[in-house]
């Protein structure tokens, strides 16, 4: 396993496990991270930490990497299964959050050991499929 797969496969363990400090030490302070939620991108740590205290106040993700893929433009690719319940625990059928169960792409682009942004790519979608900050 590469260094950028450890360190993703470390960021999704915390993500999981609500480890908020563990995840964002694998961040660059300038990090530009996805608003799965609300769309756009969040710009810092202190915004990333906010994002996910807002969005776990709301609802539970967990997200399950299937696969890494390094891409040839230095990025890397993780196809992930992603499964929202509500905070009791239920499944969440998608109620205006954007959020569901379903298989998404996460693409990383890394700088200095530490990412450097975070972007969600629709990969249901055949041909064409673009990187976008929503889902």
């Amino acid at each position: 396993m590469d260094r950028n797969t450890a360190t993703l496969q470390a960021m999704y363990e915390g993500f999981n496990a609500r480890d908020i400090d563990r995840v964002l030490a694998a961040l660059a302070a300038d990090v530009a991270w996805a608003n799965g939620m609300e769309g756009g991108h969040e710009h810092g740590l202190d915004a990333v930490r906010a994002y996910w205290t807002r969005q776990w106040a709301l609802v539970s993700p967990t997200v399950k990497p299937l696969g890494f893929e390094n891409r040839p433009d230095g990025t890397v690719l993780v196809t992930v299964a992603q499964s929202v319940r509500d905070l009791e625990g239920n499944p969440l059928q998608d109620k205006g959050f954007g959020l569901q169960d379903k298989l998404v792409g996460h693409v990383f682009r890394f700088g200095g050991g530490k990412v450097t942004r975070f972007d969600i790519l629709d990969i249901a979608q055949e041909t064409g499929a673009q990187e976008t900050g929503t889902q």
